[in-house]
């Protein structure tokens, strides 16, 4: 796992890239990430992994905006990182987690030559204020161990504001001329 000093020493020497880049944010072995200034919400009341699902974006004002439980809020970092020789990974920080908040549920992960802004999954256990800006979470980086051969190309490179699932796009749901059958 990368050290805070040498996420600095990586980013300045262009081997990873995260912008903007601020050195307050480096903690001993990560970087703190914002939450952009617009969420996500799907309009639908019963989401379908085979579709995609309509939603619309909610613009958070200077004041916050209230999050309530029950509902799944999409966000996205300020920060867009490239990651071509490390494995990023994220975390939400516990300064909000013991508020209740959870900023990512499942994916956390992310895969060698990511690029982009992260979308982070929003759910809070009780009502709470929450504004554009905030430190809501952190990356760190693995150096992986054995030859590099293959790079993320997926459905979610290079995205740069909140995107939505794209589970509809896997190869699970497509017909069998799409798949080569």
């Amino acid at each position: 796992m990368l050290t805070g000093n040498e996420i600095k020493v990586q980013v300045h020497s262009g081997r990873l890239i995260i912008q903007p880049f601020d050195e307050d944010c480096i903690g001993p072995n990560s970087y703190d990430v914002r939450l952009g200034d617009e969420l996500f919400v799907y309009d639908e009341a019963v989401l379908d992994v085979r579709q995609e699902n309509r939603g619309h974006i909610i613009k958070i004002p200077p004041e916050g905006i209230v999050l309530r439980p029950g509902k799944l809020y999409l966000g996205s970092t300020v920060e867009f990182t490239d990651n071509p020789d490390y494995i990023p990974m994220y975390e939400g920080r516990s300064s909000l987690g013991r508020l209740g908040v959870s900023s990512h549920i499942t994916a956390g992960f992310g895969d060698l030559g990511f690029r982009g802004r992260w979308t982070l999954e929003i759910s809070v256990v009780q009502p709470i204020r929450i504004y554009a800006g905030i430190r809501i979470g952190q990356l760190y980086w693995h150096k992986p161990d054995g030859e590099n051969l293959q790079r993320y190309a997926g459905k979610y490179q290079d995205q740069d504001s909140i995107t939505a699932s794209r589970a509809y796009a896997d190869r699970e749901w497509r017909t069998e001329d799409e798949n080569g059958f």
